[in-house]
């Protein structure tokens, strides 16, 4: 079986409170903007029990520090509206917090292990494997935020997020096979596009496969009470059955 790495980077709502005191906003509008902006109980969704699959969850509020982005913001395209990885910027383009004092400080505590962590990792699964899939675990809600880059309106239940050099069309189309078997509503990089590697990796070893899946979140949640809802279990079921089939799958 192929060694399975779940990537789980926006989950937590954990602002640790020595660092409220750099946000601009009250704690009613800090709570809302947690709410718009986290991947609600992805860490559950994606729990799956398999032997070949190892999980790694980035600790902290993407508020706080996103580990999905570049390092540098001029690498980094959201960085434009104001969202590279230490966000100055809320979903709405509202001034989020003061970064001078503290950009360093949160890079060396929570960016750069994570992604040496995350490194190490892959590294340690790709000695004893063939191959390693990386599962980009997200989810987003029904209707557009502001800061999106993309305007799409009809959003899809499942969006499948690929690299053109790390996610092999086979995968890619049994992944988006499967969750259609299932009845569900799937495109492909839309509204989101792009599925994380780690940099000594990125476009260099296709032996390190990643795939992004992101699930809207209406259909697990209330995106009103931030409760999961009556199906939970059952896109909990299906986001394993398709990553068990995957794991199973020669590359």
């Amino acid at each position: 079986m192929n060694s399975i790495i779940l990537h789980i980077p926006h989950s937590s709502k954990l602002i640790p409170k020595k660092y409220l005191n750099y946000f601009f906003l009250n704690q009613t509008e800090l709570e809302e903007e947690i709410n718009l902006m986290t991947d609600h109980f992805t860490k559950e969704l994606f729990n799956i029990n398999l032997s070949n699959i190892s999980s790694i969850v980035f600790p902290v509020s993407r508020l706080l520090v996103d580990p999905e982005r570049f390092e540098v913001d001029k690498d980094e395209i959201m960085s434009e509206v104001g969202m590279g990885c230490i966000y100055e910027k809320t979903s709405h383009g509202k001034n989020l917090k003061d970064c001078s004092e503290i950009r360093e400080i949160l890079l060396d505590k929570y960016y750069r292990p994570h992604h040496k962590n995350f490194y190490n990792l892959v590294k340690s699964k790709l000695d004893n494997s063939e191959n390693v899939i990386i599962f980009d675990c997200h989810s987003f809600p029904l209707n557009r935020l502001p800061y999106e880059v993309s305007k799409v309106k009809n959003r899809p239940e499942i969006c499948i997020g690929t690299d053109a050099f790390h996610t092999p069309k086979k995968i890619k189309n049994m992944i988006f096979n499967n969750f259609k078997s299932l009845g569900f509503t799937v495109d492909l990089n839309s509204p989101f596009s792009g599925s994380i590697v780690p940099l000594p990796y990125y476009k260099k070893n296709k032996k390190v496969i990643s795939i992004m899946i992101e699930v809207r979140r209406d259909i697990y949640m209330d995106e009103k009470t931030y409760k999961k809802n009556k199906t939970f279990n059952k896109i909990h079921n299906a986001l394993s059955k398709v990553i068990g089939n995957i794991s199973k799958i020669e590359v």
